[in-house]
This record gives structure tokens, C-alpha cells and sequence, in this order.
């Protein structure tokens, strides 16, 4: 089977209570339930969190909560990929086995549809994992630098031939961690296990990241402007 998973933690230090605060009429969370649902992709939509309040509002847009995740794994510093091997290993055990996994960032509400739609559609046999990012406003090989053993700053890359303009630096991309998708088999211990990864580029305003209050301010306004419901 085909599921999505969406992973959500009850604490929060920029937004305290971000995935279920009020965002133009609904719950964080929910508008990216039902993009899951409405992209089709799998009728299996599952969510793991440590709160109950998360998980209440959850079951309410209809994802399945089959428990709620271990303290180990609901710490500021737990890594995601663990959470969704936990996951899906407790849907194998229990419901059967898994081909693919799609797991959706709750905290990016603006992404559409049809952006779950074409990630799934690129995770061929060729390809090990999709992710999504968007064309950085800055590039590593013409305006971002970093400190030298020797106390000098020098750009993060360097160029084969000297770059006068970002617009002729090679392009590189942000990853705005809205979508992951994985095959069973390729969901391993880090994202970069796989040297097979395609990206999906996304537009910059269906990539913002609801992670500080200005950033809710920022996407209901986007909300209110496309008419979103």
C-alpha cells in the first residue's frame, strides 16, 4: 500500500501550539489532512504525534492516530526519519506492507494538490526519494561565503569560471521540506543514503514555513489574497 504520513509534535519554541492554532478558519494541521485526501495518492493517512490535543483534531479531519509517539521521539532534537520508520514499521505490523511512503510537513499549508500529485508520480524505479525546494535567492557560487581554517572568508563553492551575476552561477535550490517521498526500500537512516534523489521545484510562495509568528501573519494574508477555503 501507498501511505502519507504527517508528523507533528506538541511542542513547539517559535510557534508554541502551532499545529493546531487557528489559521484562516481551520487548524494548522488540517489543511494539510485534507490535501492528503484530496490528492488521491492514498486513502491511508496517518499521523503521529505525542498530544492528545494534536491528535484529537486529527482524527477529526479523518487521519488515523494509532498512538501516540514515545518521548524519545517527541524531543526537540529527534530527527524526522526515525518518527516515520516508526510509523510505518507499526502499519506493517499491523495493517500490511508498505510500497511508498509520502509524508507532508504540516507547517506548509500552501502547497497545492497537484504539487503531492507529481512528487508521487516522480518516484519511479529510477528514483530512491522526491523532495521539493525552490530556487535560492542566494547561491553558494556567487553570493554565499563561508569562514577558513586560515580566518578568511571564501564563497561555498568555486566556480569552474569566474560568476559576475547570480543569474549565471549554476542553479541551486532551498528545500523547503514540504513533501518527502520515499519508496519502502529507500527509506533508510538519512536522506542522503541515496545518491538517486529528484527534486520538485515548487514556486517561493507555496513554500513558506510556518516557523515564528510572522510566518502566520505572512501565509493567512496569502490565504485572504488567493481566496483560499
Amino acid at each position: 500500500m501507498n501511505i502519507i504520513t504527517i508528523c507533528a509534535r506538541g511542542g513547539s519554541a517559535g510557534v508554541p501550539g502551532k499545529n493546531i492554532r487557528t489559521l484562516y478558519g481551520k487548524p494548522l494541521i488540517g489543511w494539510t489532512i485534507e490535501q492528503a485526501f484530496a490528492s488521491k495518492v492514498s486513502d491511508q493517512v496517518f499521523v503521529s504525534t505525542d498530544s492528545e490535543a494534536i491528535a484529537q483534531v486529527a482524527r477529526e479531519f479523518g487521519a488515523q492516530v494509532p498512538f501516540l509517539r514515545p518521548a524519545e521521539l517527541a524531543t526537540s532534537t529527534a530527527g524526522k526519519l526515525p518518527v516515520i520508520q516508526h510509523l510505518v514499521e507499526w502499519v506493517e505490523a499491523n495493517l500490511g506492507l508498505v510500497n511508498s511512503i509520502i509524508d507532508l510537513d504540516p507547517t506548509s499549508p500552501l502547497r497545492a494538490v497537484a504539487d503531492i500529485q507529481a512528487c508521487f508520480g516522480m518516484l519511479d524505479s529510477a528514483t530512491d526519494v522526491v523532495i521539493t525546494g525552490y530556487r535560492s535567492d542566494k547561491n553558494p557560487y556567487f553570493n554565499m561565503v563561508e569562514l577558513k581554517d586560515n580566518g578568511f572568508y571564501e564563497r561555498v563553492c568555486q566556480p569552474g569560471s569566474e560568476v559576475l551575476s547570480r543569474q549565471s552561477a549554476p542553479a541551486v535550490f532551498a528545500m523547503n521540506a514540504s513533501i518527502y517521498a520515499w519508496h519502502r526500500r529507500s527509506l533508510s537512516g538519512s536522506l542522503w543514503d541515496s545518491d538517486r534523489i529528484r527534486l520538485f521545484e515548487m514556486p517561493r510562495e507555496r513554500s513558506i514555513d510556518i516557523d515564528h509568528e510572522i510566518d502566520f501573519d505572512l501565509v493567512e494574508l496569502m490565504m485572504k489574497k488567493k481566496g483560499v477555503s
